[in-house]
């Protein structure tokens, strides 16, 4: 626990904590703020069920894989759930039933649909190596995917980790106009039913912001993370 130590207190924007195989992570209230350099928590150790679930439960999320980063922005981006923008044309899209929504029957394929290039997206952080790490969460029952579907093809669709009340927003994509920002509506309004209390997604993009995304400081964040985790909800299908 020496490395415990000495990155828990005292740190630096120079002294990047380095993980090995022991299960822990410096506390991310003891770095400095910032969106950039300074929200790096550590480097190196595994992406393993126990370690990614120790990560959520601490605020932090992994953001690379060689090598293996972890992180805790300041600000954090988050969706207030009772918050979510549906513009007109959105309205229209879901008054119309275009799409068949479903949860959990194609998370892998969800996953593999976040990782593939797109407009203005030609490269992805989510390595072979991520993909494997969220399927075996999938399969322990903590990470989760909501899909679109239309005329029995998947054409959208976002996955994340809920953990207690707390979801953790990963990635989305779509094929189809609106696919995700109706798989995304979906999940809010079952995290809301269900008495879940953060809606974390990290960082906020253009896309995210036309949302209603908003960002709040890491210390206001791990605040409500904390009542979040006590919260006894259920992701079901």
């Amino acid at each position: 626990m020496a490395n415990a130590a000495r990155c828990s207190t005292g740190w630096r924007p120079e002294m990047t904590c380095q993980l090995n195989q022991e299960l822990w992570f410096p506390d991310p209230t003891a770095l400095p703020k910032g969106r950039g350099p300074e929200g790096l928590v550590a480097v190196g150790g595994d992406l393993s069920v126990e370690r990614l679930l120790l990560a959520y439960r601490s605020g932090i999320f992994p953001w690379s894989v060689d090598p293996i980063s972890w992180w805790s922005p300041d600000p954090r981006g988050i969706f207030e759930l009772d918050q979510f923008h549906v513009s007109r044309s959105l309205a229209r899209t879901l008054r119309r039933g275009v799409f068949t929504i479903k949860r959990n029957s194609a998370f892998d394929r969800v996953v593999e649909g976040c990782a593939r290039s797109a407009p203005g997206r030609e490269s992805t952080w989510i390595h072979p190596d991520i993909m494997a790490a969220y399927s075996r969460l999938h399969q322990e029952g903590h990470a989760h995917s909501v899909e679109c579907w239309s005329d029995g093809e998947l054409v959208g669709g976002v996955y994340g980790v809920a953990i207690g009340g707390a979801f953790f927003g990963e990635s989305m994509f779509h094929t189809a106009p609106d696919a995700s920002k109706v798989a995304l509506y979906s999940l809010m309004q079952g995290l809301r039913e269900e008495g879940f209390g953060v809606f974390d997604i990290q960082m906020i993009t253009p896309f995210t912001r036309s949302l209603g995304a908003i960002w709040v400081s890491r210390e206001s964040y791990l605040v409500r993370l904390r009542e979040a985790l006590g919260r006894p909800c259920s992701f079901a299908s």
